[in-house]
């Protein structure tokens, strides 16, 4: 067997032919049935697997990137052929379709090794609350492996799949990653589909990622980020604002830190910082006060109420179902009322605005995952305040809508792993990959429970993470997507290179279409049968696998086709419907967007 099932490794030995798909999954499928059972709550059956392994057939990892990549999944998250149970046997149904994210990762060629354990809907950070019993932390079985995804990083630390999903509302993606030497990647909300995930707190749900390197996390959650029209809760991927690298960093105020006594996760945490010192980067101290003031809300506030509405009917008709922790926590939500609601919505407004300052100071925030780690006896002692005592830096962070990524700091004393968070705004999602990539590797640790460190793979370049290589697409522009204008982000985020300059055949007229909302001003190429010209353009390259949501951002009447050049040749581009001709103004004699815009600039002067 491979080392590590790192999806870059498993990638480069297909292509290879080091080893199969068939080998990988079927070894993978034997490890975890050798391995301890209440990681998972259901597992495919060889037959199933078979079927998954016959759907690759003449497919290959260029033209499936996750091609023979296996992967968990939280059990509040639908896939087709399981039971969801939300680790609650009363509340269970067959899922007749998978969730859209997991429908989008094994239409990637990714194969499904099973639903992991969770702590019941989802509500706790511990990971000891399920009927399907505890998993064990992978590095000391006495200690807790974080919740509520347990079994989904437990899984990915232990080598029986490359990569897993969770679902994150407090810290549930991040803190079994910190407890398990993991990246855990919470994205903006909104951008991975929640379509076929139980809800948590439905207005601040993720689904989020566990894998063994920020490359790896990164590659799946470009894969996965596609735009999803029945989530009434879904956003499109975008990108707040451009920032130079280096990255400025802001730690918390020492005496807004608490480690509830773990000494040696404070020394990880002062080591953190001088990493990020060491690697060139600006430290500037911060007040997380108002950070510490939104994650009390979280569980004080009415916000348990939407946990409450989830189950409403069952906690009515069959109370005895849920686990007693679960259920006391649930049951909070009765209490309050809409007035109490109203007043923390306001409470929150303001606390957002006062966090919103830091943003002015910093590009990134560097805060420890979680203060401490406990053993289970612990837990099962004191299960409320222990639970809260880990949300203290993971709580506040969907109220305040930002995006983070937990990676590995080191290990404690105990010789447990211990993690740090890159937190940033909303969008910034591919900022805080870049962070958690660099400082992994600066640290040269191994990579989940394995040898390999995670130096291994290279160090990705400033503003891009490193991932598997993917077959690229040209894509001619011809507008607002060109170089340095208005929506050239969208090729910058899909990490698009710019190939050449170029002039499409004398065909075409160009007609300029108005700023309507949020989009700005763009052109249109008609092409026609005479009285054409030629239409400066530019040619990029991204990654196959991101076409799909860049189409799904380009509004009518623009769309992509293919495009004639001067030279005969033919790419895809910007073409645009006939209609405009009846009321768009012809800007053909310009001969391209620069030059109209520049006349437009002249014209203020």
């Amino acid at each position: 067997m491979i080392p590590d099932l790192s999806i870059t490794t498993l990638l480069q030995a297909y292509r290879q032919g080091t080893t199969t798909p068939e080998e990988v999954i079927l070894e993978a499928w034997q490890r975890a049935a050798a391995d301890d059972p209440t990681i998972w709550i259901s597992r495919p059956s060889l037959e199933q697997l078979q079927q998954s392994l016959q759907a690759l057939e003449g497919e290959s990892p260029d033209t499936k990137p996750l091609y023979g990549i296996p992967f968990a999944i939280k059990d509040n998250i639908d896939c087709a052929g399981y039971a969801t149970t939300a680790a609650c046997p009363a509340w269970s149904y067959e899922a007749e379709q998978d969730a859209f994210v997991v429908g989008q990762l094994i239409a990637a060629g990714a194969i499904p090794m099973g639903k992991t354990n969770l702590d019941q809907f989802a509500t706790g950070l511990v990971g000891v609350r399920s009927p399907y019993g505890a998993p064990d932390n992978a590095f000391n079985p006495d200690y807790i492996s974080g919740g509520s995804s347990s079994g989904s990083g437990v899984a990915v630390a232990k080598g029986l799949c490359s990569f897993s999903l969770g679902t994150d509302t407090a810290g549930s993606g991040r803190v079994p990653a910190s407890f398990n030497n993991l990246v855990g990647f919470k994205p903006t909300r909104g951008v991975l589909s929640c379509s076929g995930v139980v809800p948590a707190c439905r207005t601040l749900d993720c689904v989020s990622i566990f894998a063994l390197t920020a490359a790896d996390a990164s590659y799946v959650f470009n894969l996965a980020a596609v735009y999803d029209e029945t989530d009434p809760y879904a956003r499109r991927r975008c990108r707040l604002h451009e920032m130079k690298w280096p990255p400025r960093i802001g730690v918390p105020r020492m005496d807004q830190l608490d480690f509830f006594g773990n000494d040696d996760a404070r020394k990880l945490f002062e080591d953190a910082a001088q990493m990020v010192v060491t690697m060139g980067w600006q430290i500037v101290e911060v007040d997380i006060q108002p950070f510490l003031d939104t994650a009390r809300l979280l569980y004080e506030g009415p916000w348990v109420a939407e946990r409450t509405a989830v189950v409403q009917e069952l906690l009515a008709e069959n109370p005895e179902a849920m686990l007693p922790v679960t259920r006391t926590i649930i049951e909070g939500g009765l209490k309050g009322s809409a007035v109490d609601a109203f007043k923390a919505q306001y409470k929150l407004a303001t606390l957002k605005r006062s966090s919103q300052l830091v943003w002015g100071e910093v590009d990134a925030l560097l805060m420890p995952t979680t203060g401490t780690i406990y053993t289970k006896a612990e837990v099962e002692a004191d299960p409320i305040q222990l639970n809260s005592n880990l949300g203290r830096y993971t709580n506040f962070m969907n109220l305040l809508d930002l995006c983070g990524c937990a990676v590995p700091a080191g290990f404690l004393g105990s010789g447990l792993p211990w993690g740090v968070t890159f937190y940033a705004p909303a969008c910034d999602d591919a900022l805080v990959l870049d962070c958690a990539a660099h400082f992994h590797a600066s640290l040269n640790l191994p990579i989940g429970k394995t040898s390999v460190l995670s130096d291994a793979a290279p160090l990705p370049t400033p503003q891009t993470v490193a991932k598997p290589k993917s077959p690229l697409m040209q894509i001619a522009v011809c507008g607002a997507h060109m170089e340095d204008l208005a929506l050239h982000w969208q090729l910058r985020e899909r990490e698009a290179k710019f190939v050449r300059h170029a002039l499409s055949a004398p065909c075409y007229r160009f007609f300029l279409l108005r700023a309507k909302g949020r989009i700005p001003d763009r052109p249109g190429m008609i092409r026609v049968s005479d009285g054409g010209s030629s239409i400066a353009m530019e040619i990029w390259e991204m990654p196959e696998h991101t076409v799909g949501s860049f189409l799904q951002g380009i509004g009518a009447p623009l769309g992509l086709g293919k495009v004639l050049l001067d030279d005969g040749s033919q790419v895809t581009g910007f073409i645009c419907e006939g209609i405009v001709e009846e009321t768009a103004e012809d800007i053909t004699h310009f001969g391209g967007w620069r030059s109209w815009l520049a006349t437009r600039q002249l014209a203020t002067v």
